[in-house]
């Protein structure tokens, strides 16, 4: 059920039990003001009905208030999930995109070279050091590939002590 719906039935009901709580209460007070309400077992009776019909007055108090929150102040669920969902396949298409746009730029390049580049995308940020075991090539070689990529503006390198930090370019 929508909340707003259920709002609207909650509110209803509770105005209703409302105005036969009331009008209980009107009675019990009648009753009361009859017997001129002496210390009998009749009196303690109407007293202690009386004492309870307030708290059933603050219980539909609650009740009342959280129809109202319902109709008023809670989003639809509904409307949450599709903007999640909204956002959920935005991001797979962005991931896609970043995916194709990676694959495309692998074809071309030789096998040392694609080794390489999947490994400073698995971990941006990578070392030129660790670089050299991941991909199982020389430093010399190592060094030679990043450079090309550097020419062609597929990372950027920053140094880290006495190595270098590699990382893609924002493109890529």
């Amino acid at each position: 059920m929508e909340t707003k719906k259920l709002g609207f039935l909650i509110i209803g009901i509770s105005i209703i039990s409302g105005f036969l709580m009331l009008g209980f209460m009107n009675n019990l007070s009648w009753q009361g003001q009859q017997l001129h309400c002496n210390p009998t077992q009749e009196c303690q009776q109407i007293n202690s009905l009386l004492g309870l019909s307030h708290i059933a007055v603050g219980f539909l108090s609650f009740i009342f208030a959280l129809g109202f929150y319902l109709l008023f102040f809670n989003k639809n669920q509904k409307e949450i999930t599709n903007k999640y969902q909204e956002e959920l396949e935005n991001n797979n298409l962005k991931i896609k995109e970043e995916n194709n746009k990676f694959s495309f730029l692998l074809r071309p390049l030789d096998e040392n070279e694609r080794k390489v580049l999947i490994a400073i995308k698995e971990q941006n940020g990578i070392t030129q050091s660790t670089l050299k075991y991941r991909a199982d090539l020389s430093k010399a070689k190592i060094s030679q590939i990043l450079k090309d990529f550097e020419k062609k503006n597929i990372i950027t390198r920053k140094e880290k002590g006495k190595t270098y930090s590699v990382y893609l370019t924002e493109n890529f």
